[in-house]
């Protein structure tokens, strides 16, 4: 998430009123003077307009703190006075996409990209907006500028090989997913998509260790725990499947993701039959 052009210009006002209000506060105790309320409000009338930048830096610290409609507001003020700031545009669109508003965020990355054709992060996640909304194709040429505008960008192969494991293309995506993990070794998500292709391609040995690699990186992905269980299933180790579906029941359930909680223990019960 770019977060350019932050400021503490608030926050400098804020620290010299509180001192102003000590002042004077201070020299009635030592001399016995009157204090003028006034000293201590600042008039309605005297309150500036927020710039853009300000409106921006508002939103980017409500988005900070998980308050999604109102960083959507500031960024949306913001671009009612600068409608030409990509970064506004790729915000907005970031909170839009953690709302799961694939196309509203798919507008601003796109608008993003209009100002600065060169915005890899931008390309990146619109290639994953496009692939959740099904434009596999498009998430595919997205992701690839992406990468060719920063090499190094894991999660674009990540969402790349997402895309060409739905058409069909198994071997393409497992070599995004090798090339993913060679940037980055530690990423559960290349390692997870890696162990879906291979289930696809009846590999289920090396799904499994994909899974288990998974669940070392990050302990709580429930998923992984459930896809490791169907796995271990087709290879006819019924005990570890249930064990690892009952660890997935356990996460989801803690997660308040009910209708995954239920498959698990539908699951379970299908495999103890």
């Amino acid at each position: 998430m770019n977060l350019t052009y932050r400021m503490l210009t608030l926050v400098g006002v804020a620290m010299v009123m509180a001192g102003l209000a000590e002042a004077v506060q201070a020299q009635q105790w030592d001399e016995g003077i009157a204090i003028d309320s006034n000293l201590l409000m600042v008039s309605q009338t005297d309150t500036k307009p927020m710039s853009d930048v300000e409106l921006y830096n508002r939103g980017v610290d409500k988005l900070d703190a998980g308050d999604y409609q109102g960083a959507i507001a500031d960024f949306t003020q913001a671009l009612q006075l600068n409608p030409n700031d990509a970064d506004t545009y790729y915000n907005r669109g970031y909170v839009h996409h953690t709302l799961g508003n694939y196309d509203k965020a798919i507008t601003d990355y796109t608008e993003a990209i209009r100002l600065n054709p060169d915005f890899a992060q931008a390309y990146s996640n619109r290639g994953y907006a496009y692939f959740v909304s099904e434009k596999y194709k498009e998430a595919i040429a997205d992701c690839s500028k992406a990468i060719s505008l920063n090499p190094d960008n894991d999660t674009a192969y990540i969402s790349r090989g997402n895309a060409r494991d739905e058409l069909g293309e198994h071997q393409a995506a497992l070599a995004d997913y090798e090339q993913a993990l060679r940037i980055n070794p530690n990423n559960a998500m290349a390692y997870y998509n890696r162990g879906l292709t291979r289930n696809r391609l009846n590999q289920h040995q090396a799904a499994v260790d994909d899974y288990t690699e998974t669940i070392r990186i990050q302990p709580t992905f429930a998923e992984a725990f459930y896809n490791r269980g169907i796995t271990y299933f087709h290879l006819n180790k019924a005990e570890e499947a249930v064990k690892d579906l009952k660890k997935a029941a356990e996460l989801f359930q803690s997660q308040e993701r009910t209708a995954n909680y239920r498959n698990a223990m539908d699951a379970i019960q299908i495999i103890q039959q």
